[in-house]
This record gives C-alpha cells, structure tokens and sequence, in this order.
C-alpha cells in the first residue's frame, strides 16, 4: 500500500508541477513579448516607455509601460510571483520522490562513482544550491556590463557543470540536476532579484522617492535570461523520456546543443515581436544543432558497460551474429524482470515501470523497440545497470532487435 501511495503522490506533485509551470512560461512569453512590441506614438504620457493595443476574448485591452514607475502607486497592483515559486516548489518535490527517495533506481551510477544513498542526495541538493551562488555571481560581476558576454559566460558554466556531473551520477541524474539547476537560477532570480527590486520601486514611490532605474534593468537582465532559458529546462525535464539523450557519452555535450537549439528558437520570435522581422537563419541553427544531437545520442556510453565480454572487436562480433530469440528472452528474464514483470520483486515498486510487462514471449517481442533503444543502443536500462547486463548482452539486444528478430 506504501508503494501505491508513493506512486499516487509522484502523480500528484507531477501534475501539480505541470499546472504551475505552464502558468509561469506562458506568464514568460507574453510579457517578453509584450515589452518587445511596445511601440512609442506621440502623445504618451510622461514616464511611459511605450504602449500596445491588443484584442482577446472579444475585448479591447490598452497596455503601457513606464519607464521606472509611474508618479503615483495605483490603489491596486498585481505581482507575478507565485507561479515561480509553485514551479520550483513541486519540482524540487517531485527531484525528492523520484531521485532523493530512492537514488539508487535513478540517480547513482555505480560504474560511474559508487556513492551512498544519503551522499547521492547531498550532492544533488548540493549542486542546486552552488549552481544558484554561481549564475548569481556571474550576473553580478563586470560581465554583466555587456549582455553577450554574462550570456556566454552562463552556457559555458551549464556545459561545464553537465560535464561534471557525467562523473557522478547516472546520464538521466546529469539532465535533471543541469534542468533543475537552470529552474533554481530561474526561480532565484525571481525570487532573490526581480521581486525584491520591483518592492524598493514600490516604497520609494510610496516615500515620495524617485526610483533607481538600475534596479528595473537589473530585474529585466534576469527575465530576459529566464525567457531564453525556458525552452531547454522544458527539454531537461522531459528527458527522462528520453534515453538515446541522456545515456549517450556526449551526453553534455547534447545539453549544451538543447540550449542553443531553445535560445535560437527564442531569439526568433522576440526579434519578430520586437522589430517586426523574421531572422530565418535561427531555425538553420535550431535544426543542424538538432541532428548533430541526434547523431551524437548514437554513441553509447560504454562506462556502464559491465564485465566486457573482451575487445571491441570480440563484441562486434557478437553482435553481428544475430541472437537467435532464445538467447535475447533469456538475457531480458534475467536482467529486466526485477522490475518489468507482473509482481515486480524490486522494493518500492508496487506496478512495472510505465507498465511494461517482460514476462512472456509474446511481450518481450512486443517491445522490441523500447528493449532496443533502451537496453541496446542506450544505457538507461537498468537503471544503474543494477543487475549488471554486459556490454555483449546489450549488443545481442541491439543485433536482435535491427534484424528483424522479434517477429520470429
């Protein structure tokens, strides 16, 4: 019961962390969007930077943006907050219940470091922590004098800490540990830099002050950043889905490719929303980096490989032999049905992961594909390489499953 309960709970804090973080993207792409298409016809009044016409619903809406503030406060004012921190809250619950709770499933790697339980979790948490501290002093450093420069400065620290992290955990901890690094920056800046300096806006307006314009541009640098970085943390936390990415040996090198295919694909729209143009060349970058991601996801990494079977060549061999059914049924009973069978023995699962079923003939052939890319060609199964499948046994899944052996 414990297990369905868990299984509930991870269901929840899923759905809970979906909700909020469409409410906050969607928050992201239209006030980006709107500021960029703010236009300057005479007559505004004094202090606003800009305004736009826009039509919804069968109405008529009339924006403007002040330059700081305006002169006096409104008796009523709206703060986009919550739907930050409620996305941050439900996936750091959700980094809990599916990797802190039990990191052994998902989070260590033993062929990569053997770690504990408890020191998995610390790192995790720990590397939250210190990726916030960093992007923070990045942000507040003389690069910040120059967009391009903090912006570069900000890729080459993901790549590099995704890097890192490929000698710690397992290819699908790396991708959600750089997805929910990303998130706290994103999160931080709202909560540490933009809030705080829209409220010093607020009182000295109320004070009778005159704002210090430093404080909005420093609060439009984050947005801006959190605007550019929204479509690669989508993809980071939609990885596990993924194996061919995340199990690759160029794994971080893949994030990095995620970035920029997401801040191409940004720069396009917020250049048309802003000047009315349409820079096509972004999706040329969007789509070589997109295939140079794909091709790379081809080349496993061997490291969680166990007990080689010998030399490259004595496993290329293996593999063009072209396994008989026999031989790939015996490899999935005994290194999948832990936890791929009707009553999964391994604890905590109270229902085979994503219901796949690997108990009879008929179902092993039927998931031929997923055992393929899973198990075969990627590394994500098992996850840590639990049950120790060799690199012979996964070049038998891969040889079965190309040749047409499944069908029998």
């Amino acid at each position: 019961m414990t297990a369905v309960a868990w299984d509930w709970a991870n269901f929840a804090i899923r759905w809970l962390h979906v909700i909020t973080a469409i409410a906050w993207i969607g928050e992201s792409f239209y006030f980006i969007a709107l500021d960029l298409g703010l236009r300057r016809p005479p007559g505004l009044p004094q202090g606003v930077n800009g305004e736009a016409w826009q039509v919804h619903g069968g109405g008529f809406y009339h924006l403007q943006k002040y330059n700081v503030a305006p002169a006096a406060m409104p008796e009523e004012l709206h703060w986009f907050k919550w739907e930050s921190y409620w996305t941050w809250i439900s996936g750091f619950a959700l980094l809990c219940v599916l990797y802190y709770a039990d990191p052994e499933l998902y989070l260590i790697d033993r062929h990569v470091l053997d770690l504990p339980g408890w020191g998995a979790t610390a790192i995790g948490i720990g590397v939250l922590i210190l990726g916030w501290i960093i992007y923070d002093g990045l942000c507040r450093s003389p690069l910040a004098r120059d967009e391009r420069a903090l912006s570069v400065a900000v890729f080459v620290f993901l790549v590099a800490l995704a890097y890192g992290l490929t000698f710690v955990f397992s290819g699908r901890g790396v991708f959600i540990h750089v997805g929910a690094v990303i998130g706290t920056m994103m999160t931080g800046s709202v909560a540490m830099v933009i809030i705080p300096n829209q409220r010093k806006v607020v009182a000295a307006l109320k004070a009778g002050e005159t704002p210090d314009p430093r404080l909005g541009r420093e609060a439009k640098t984050r947005s801006t950043h959190n605007n550019y970085l929204t479509l690669p943390v989508l993809f980071l936390m939609l990885s596990n889905h993924y194996p061919l990415a995340f199990s690759s040996r160029w794994n971080f090198v893949i994030i990095g490719l995620v970035i920029v295919i997401g801040v191409a694909i940004r720069h396009f729209f917020n250049t048309m929303h802003a000047h009315g143009l349409k820079p096509w060349w972004t999706w040329g970058v969007a789509t070589s980096a997109f295939v140079l991601a794909a091709w790379l996801s081809t080349f496993p990494d061997t490291r969680r490989d166990v007990a080689e079977a010998g030399p490259v060549p004595a496993r290329l061999a293996a593999a063009l032999a072209r396994p008989n059914f026999g031989e790939v049924r015996d490899i999935v009973i005994g290194r999948c049905s832990l936890c791929h069978s009707q009553e999964p023995v391994r604890e905590g699962l109270a229902a085979p992961p994503k219901g796949v079923r690997l108990d009879t003939d008929e179902e092993i052939a039927a998931h031929a594909r997923e055992i393929y890319l899973q198990a075969g060609i990627g590394r994500a199964m098992p996850p840590g390489n639990i049950t120790e499948i060799t690199g012979e046994e996964r070049a038998k899944f891969a040889a079965w499953a190309m040749a047409g052996e499944h069908e029998r």
